[in-house]
């Protein structure tokens, strides 16, 4: 469809498939490009209408992907837990390597998780805003019950503050590890510079790793 032949959406329900028609496009091209460069007009023409119409459906290119975000969150979440339960007693290495893994193969919702809070929370109503939050909570429960289940030394805030530093790292290293490609190339070229190839799994199981067994054994330790 081009924007010449786009018609605008009359009642509810072809709304609801439009404005899914949008985010599907504009997650395709954030899988294909990243999403640091894609701009309203991308979207809109990908999807084949004028950025005014678009406008009609969401206010901002930060509100497509906060949307898009929250969907992640709980995809992320569902996959997350299924893996931990499918292992009865993984240990703080294999929570961790659940973790990784799971972030890992999800390229397109690391890139997001760098953004949201860069940006995607900065030109959005509050409305949006609260919503995405309130998306994010309820993501989180069932992964602090599943790890909680496995580690029980891990009370709520630990498990919390080891979801913080998941996603936090998973966006961070997504980004260093996914430069453009003639970036890649000097990388490789050079051994000297051999320490800024990234491997976004397991780095980030390593670094989880550690995270988990120090604050359980933090949390053994006996008080003073």
């Amino acid at each position: 469809m081009n924007a010449s032949e786009f018609q605008r959406a009359r009642s509810p329900e072809a709304k609801r498939l439009r404005e899914a028609s949008i985010l599907e496009a504009a997650r395709a091209l954030g899988r294909e490009q990243g999403i640091r460069s894609i701009t309203l007009t991308d979207i809109a023409a990908a999807v084949g209408m004028h950025k005014s119409a678009l406008l009609r459906y969401f206010e901002t290119r930060e509100e497509i992907f906060l949307l898009l975000t929250a969907e992640g969150w709980q995809e992320w979440s569902q996959a997350l837990t299924a893996r931990l339960r499918a292992d009865p007693d993984p240990g703080p290495a294999g929570v961790a390597q659940a973790f990784a893994a799971t972030l890992a193969a999800r390229g397109l919702f690391c890139d997001l998780l760098a953004h949201a809070p860069l940006n995607l929370e900065r030109n959005v109503s509050l409305d949006v805003v609260r919503d995405f939050k309130l998306a994010t909570l309820a993501a989180r429960g069932p992964i602090v019950a599943a790890v909680r289940e496995l580690l029980p030394a891990l009370d709520e805030q630990h498990v919390g503050d080891l979801i913080a530093t998941a996603v936090a790292l998973a966006g961070a290293l997504w980004q260093i590890a996914t430069p453009p490609a003639e970036v890649a190339a000097l990388y490789r070229s050079d051994p000297r510079l051999a320490h800024a190839v990234v491997e976004v799994e397991p780095r980030l199981a390593r670094i989880l790793t550690a995270t988990i067994t120090g604050m359980a054994e933090r949390r053994a330790e006996p008080c003073a």
